[in-house]
């Protein structure tokens, strides 16, 4: 039987490396929950072993029931009724009732709405592997953030008439964010809430792009100080699917087409104000976005594990001039190239979800009443200290993994040549799908505007410290850790340099990306050198890794160094006069 937890490997190898103990610990409130729940872990061996069985599940399901029907969940797609609702494809409809009643609906939920308390390191994994399954199904399976940011912000009356049947599969949810005219700038929203004469907080306006818009539970960015043109006017409301709320159309996509898209009217819809006023953005979104973009680097990981099973397989089966094609020189350093980059991208966003656990596990730990005074520093510490990491993280490993699975679904199809750009194998399905990855929940661009901060005020050599540690290496290992020294010294001049020539910030906004891929490709290698320790395989890979991405330090240097503002300077004449109207 399929089970896409069981063969993969590279997770196997993840989910027993990780400290999965140092998280069950802080998820589990040192397994306090088992007092109140009989299912809850009592300690960490108890806690890991139900981690395995969940991903086993999900991995069955994925592998069984979700990737046969994914080809035809692309070509059916899901039907605009002409009462408004929308009907999904039937794979997809299946596949939520499957995870509902496998609990995997709330996945990070706490135990008293039904859900299974799992850590984000865990989620991570389950998406990568829902993913690999079906990009689209992810969609509807990873914004379980929705009912994260309800428990996180809203009040226990709206908790309890929502969570539970959130967690059961019963609803899905959207977050209602994009507009015609504001996209990526959300502080523009125009879709304006206010209260009617009862009191009742109503939305009304248009939002584009949403994805499950047709979910019942909308999260709703609205603005409810009209006097207020930025971000400080927004709020954040809970808008339940009903007669007020119209879906005027489907998007007709490239890609993920399994996963419904929205253009949604709000009729003055009755909505509940979730937190305070004024908030919507700048913590409740912002904090909903986050969880999100983690989320897509998960589904990057599936769509590339997907895209590279096929080639590796096709190159192995494939004969010319009597050979299999695996054995020509330049197709083994293709395949070679996905393996290392999905590896990569993986250890990255496993290593930033795990921060984030960390981030709130110390958080919680720093609100019990039982904590003594010679501990608390040390948690804040703690908390403090990932929650640095997390802002330059999070978008480090959705701006790297998206990126990651458009070139390695790419290189497939460059692996099956024409057959790959045939429907009859889902490497085309593949190479679709990973386009958006790089769009929605923030553009590649702007992760790296998200990031670039952390980078230039030194913490990537924070973060590779963190995952070093103080410990002795082995002769293996040692030219490897001094490689990534001379790597931290590369980013540091460049760094020091970009700042000394720095007018009103043009210069690193023009150079950011490569400090950004500086900052990246340091990160992995001390991930790779950890994993190193475990196994010789990624013993091998981390040697490769360094090997082929120190020259490429030393030339984003340069290039760094080379002073060229022609980009910004001669901008008219490179690209040349805009095209006249036809």
């Amino acid at each position: 039987m399929a089970n896409f937890f069981t063969d993969n490997d590279d997770i196997q190898f993840l989910f027993n490396h990780m400290n999965l103990a140092l998280v069950a610990k802080l998820r589990e409130e040192d397994f306090s929950h088992a007092k109140t729940f009989d299912h809850a872990p009592a300690n960490a061996a108890e806690a890991i072993d139900n981690y395995r069985h969940i991903l086993s599940v999900i991995g069955e399901i994925a592998g069984e029931r979700v990737a046969p029907t994914a080809g035809e969940t692309d070509e059916v797609g899901n039907k605009l009724n002409a009462d408004g609702s929308v009907t999904y494809a039937p794979g997809i409809a299946e596949a939520v009732r499957l995870f509902g009643q496998a609990d995997a609906m709330g996945f990070t939920l706490p135990y008293r709405f039904g859900g299974l308390n799992g850590p984000h390191l865990l989620y991570s994994m389950s998406n990568d592997i829902v993913s690999r399954a079906d990009a689209s199904l992810m969609n509807l399976y990873g914004l379980q953030g929705i009912a994260e940011t309800i428990n996180a912000f809203a009040t226990e009356e709206i908790k309890q008439e929502y969570l539970p049947r959130m967690a059961s599969g019963e609803w899905t949810g959207a977050m209602v964010l994009t507009e015609p005219d504001a996209g990526s700038d959300l502080q523009a929203v125009k879709v304006r809430a206010f209260q009617d004469p009862d009191g009742q907080w109503r939305v009304r306006g248009v939002k584009r792009f949403i994805t499950n818009g047709c979910g019942e539970v909308l999260l709703v960015l609205a603005r409810t100080e009209p006097d207020i043109a930025d971000g400080r006017g927004l709020s954040c409301l809970l808008v339940e699917r009903g007669p007020r709320v119209k879906v005027r159309r489907l998007e007709n996509k490239l890609g993920i087409h399994g996963s419904p898209t929205c253009e949604l009217f709000f009729d003055d819809a009755p909505a509940k104000l979730i937190g305070e006023r004024r908030r919507g953005l700048i913590t409740y979104v912002m904090s909903l976005m986050n969880g999100a973009r983690i989320g897509i680097a998960s589904q990057s990981l599936g769509i590339g594990e997907a895209a590279f099973r096929v080639a590796r397989d096709y190159a192995n089966s494939r004969k010319q001039f009597n050979t299999a094609i695996d054995n020509f020189p330049a197709v083994r350093d293709l395949l070679v190239e996905m393996s290392l980059d999905l590896q990569a991208a993986r250890a990255l966003t496993y290593y930033a979800s795990y921060c984030v656990d960390l981030e709130t596990g110390y958080g919680t730990r720093l609100k019990a009443a039982d904590l003594a005074a010679d501990e608390q520093k040390s948690v804040r510490n703690n908390e403090r200290r990932y929650k640095s990491f997390n802002k330059t993280l999070t978008p480090m490993a959705k701006y790297y993994g998206s990126e990651m699975s458009m070139r390695v679904a790419n290189s497939s199809m460059a692996v099956l040549g024409g057959s790959g750009y045939m429907k009859d194998y889902a490497v085309e399905r593949h190479l679709r799908d990973s386009r958006i990855t790089t769009i929605y929940e923030g553009t590649s661009q702007l992760q790296v505007v998200a990031a670039i901060a952390g980078v230039m005020g030194g913490q990537t050599a924070e973060i590779v410290a963190d995952i070093l540690g103080e410990r002795t290496w082995s002769p293996e290992l040692q030219p490897l850790t001094a490689k990534i020294n001379d790597g931290l010294n590369i980013l540091a001049e460049a760094v020091a340099f970009v700042k000394a020539h720095n007018a009103a910030n043009a210069y690193r906004d023009l150079y950011a990306r490569k400090l950004v891929d500086i900052a990246t490709d340091l990160v992995i290698a001390a991930l790779f050198c950890d994993h190193a320790t475990a196994s010789d395989k990624k013993l091998a890979v981390a040697r490769r890794w360094l090997n082929e991405r120190i020259p490429r330090l030393h030339m984003l240097k340069e290039q760094i160094y080379s002073g060229d503002t022609s980009t910004l300077d001669d901008f008219e004449t490179l690209v040349g006069p805009l095209p006249k109207a036809e």
